[in-house]
């Protein structure tokens, strides 16, 4: 019974974190609202629609606030496609919306409907209007506020989902190092070699005007160059016995200054719009394109390490390297695979960043070792090796961005921010630590 419970801890307890993180924020960005642009313009024209007839009078008064004119454009356009007519768009004080609404209305049958946005909504020249005989019936209507939560609101989750889609996929790469018991540090600077390459050689083979098959053979390149720096690392760890943090340390500057020799210290540009259809586009049920292709990955990777030989492999030596050997499994062959596939990720993630930005620049995956290596750690990957889930390194991933979306959304400072990401670590490091004395005992 107690070692279900401690299972169950293991495999659902960063998911119930997660969980608990989502729920504490949606709850510290409640909030009232007052519905405004396309969204609350739609919400209120079907109100207008049916309190109204296809001979009444509407005017649409809009305030000087943010945002406001989008709010009024958009509801004219709205009620036009409900079969209501919109006489005119008003913006101004009360003097000059009254002259401007008594010109407008004038000769015509039907009641008057003025469609205002919240501020404007509580002028007293409504009052003032309704008793003059030509607006009896004078009706003013806006949008209703209500409680939302910014953090819960569909944008924002799929911009969570978006930020974390290059951090998510570099992940999958290192949670196989980490279950070899070892590291790699490169990962950051291997992002900006990939975006670099891939931008580099998309400009030489036509730039702008370049054709779909240039932007797919630069992007294969490129990862492709990532994955032949991974397996570099890997030769080096297992050929000359370096330990993985020195060895990926040198490959990180390296391969840094690589990208910036490659772009001369210069962002990259020459890339035409229809590349960022796969960082920016959004073909599957409105997810971005990014999502999709870390969803693809993460069941790829999932069935791989939890099916295959080579992942029980991997498991294998990062539980304990020497047994392994004896047992008959090629632990070098093993180790390099990690590396060529942590490379490889960085570099699909530098392509994606690429995309995204329509760029490619040196300075790009400044910090990602840091934060993909919290993502592994804090979904349940043991620093010492031969523990560790792929599902896991996703609800880890989605835990360093709800934490970072969280606090940018009530405004904690972004020093703030590295203080409270550091803990994280430390206290998911610690949390390992003490289920493996709590194991052992």
């Amino acid at each position: 019974m107690i070692s279900r419970m401690k299972g169950a801890l293991g495999s659902y307890g960063m998911l119930g974190a997660l969980l608990l993180l989502c729920v504490y924020f949606s709850y510290a960005t409640y909030h009232l609202e007052q519905p405004s642009g396309k969204e609350g313009a739609k919400e209120l024209a079907a109100e207008v629609t049916a309190a109204s007839s296809s001979s009444d009078r509407i005017v649409v008064v809009i305030g000087s606030q943010s945002g406001d004119y989008e709010f009024g454009t958009a509801i004219s356009a709205e009620l036009a496609d409900r079969g209501r007519h919109v006489l005119a768009l008003i913006a101004g004080d009360p003097p000059s919306v009254r002259e401007a609404i008594e010109r407008e209305t004038s000769g015509g049958a039907g009641k008057v409907i003025v469609v205002a946005t919240p501020a404007c909504a509580q002028w007293q020249l409504w009052n003032v209007l309704k008793e003059k005989p030509q607006f009896n019936g004078l009706t003013v209507v806006s949008p209703h506020s209500r409680y939302k939560s910014t953090f819960l609101s569909a944008s924002n989750l799929r911009n969570i989902a978006d930020q974390i889609a290059v951090i998510a996929i570099i992940a999958v790469g290192m949670t196989l190092v980490i279950i070899s018991a070892g590291i790699d540090l490169s990962v950051g600077s291997l992002v900006a070699l990939s975006a670099v390459v891939t931008a580099w050689l998309i400009r030489s083979w036509g730039g702008t005007n370049a054709s779909v098959g240039s932007l797919l053979l630069a992007s294969l390149a490129a990862i492709a160059l990532c994955g032949a720096v991974g397996g570099f690392s890997g030769l080096m760890i297992t050929g000359f016995r370096i330990p993985p943090f020195i060895a990926t340390l040198a490959m990180m500057q390296v391969t840094s200054g690589l990208a910036f020799i490659i772009a001369k210290g210069q962002s990259i540009y020459d890339i035409p719009f229809s590349f960022t259809v796969l960082g920016r586009g959004a073909a599957l049920l409105t997810l971005p394109n990014a999502v999709v292709v870390m969803a693809l990955i993460y069941a790829g990777a999932h069935l791989f390490m939890a099916r295959s030989a080579i992942g029980r492999r991997i498991y294998a030596v990062g539980g304990n390297a020497e047994a392994s050997r004896l047992s008959g499994v090629s632990t070098k062959r093993t180790l390099l695979f990690v590396y060529i596939a942590s490379g490889l990720m960085a570099g699909i993630g530098g392509v994606i960043t690429a995309s995204q930005l329509k760029a490619g620049a040196p300075t790009y995956g400044a910090m990602y070792e840091l934060y993909v290596i919290a993502a592994v750690v804090v979904g349940g990957t043991s620093l010492t090796g031969g523990e560790g889930r792929i599902f896991g390194t996703l609800v880890g991933a989605f835990i360093i961005a709800v934490i970072r979306n969280g606090m940018n959304l009530v405004g904690v400072e972004s020093y703030t921010q590295k203080v409270v990401l550091g803990v994280v670590i430390l206290l998911a490091v610690m949390l390992d630590m003490l289920k493996r004395r709590v194991m052992k005992a």
